[in-house]
């Protein structure tokens, strides 16, 4: 799942990145990443492939990502549980649960750490 979103925030950020770049980066092999994408094209993400000397992978221009899909309960929800897997794992976390927080726009309340 962690996956999936990276996926979408890489091609929000660069546009247009390749198979193999993608597989590279989360040390999996390229047929991974295309079942990937069909999870997202079925999820709604409107997912592009283009072959070719200059193709990759891209998102169509118009798509953002819509918070409106999930209530702000749910919003809440989300992050409330990611900030709990992240005193258990912070290394696997922090960075899903910064970028959601921002694309939620919800301020990331501290977690208190047992002493």
């Amino acid at each position: 799942m962690k996956r999936l979103f990276e996926i979408v925030y890489i091609l929000l950020s660069k546009g247009r990145v390749t198979a193999k770049e993608l597989s590279e980066r989360f040390e999996v092999s390229q047929r991974t990443i295309y079942r990937d994408l069909e999870s997202l094209s079925i999820a709604g993400i409107p997912v592009y492939t283009e072959k070719g000397r200059r193709g990759g992978i891209s998102l169509l221009p118009e798509f953002t990502l819509n918070r409106s899909l999930l209530t702000e309960q749910e919003q809440e929800e989300i992050i409330s549980a990611l900030q709990a897997l992240e005193a258990v794992k912070p290394k696997e976390t922090t960075q899903v649960l910064t970028k959601l927080s921002a694309a939620f726009n919800l301020i990331q309340q501290e977690v208190p750490y047992p002493l």
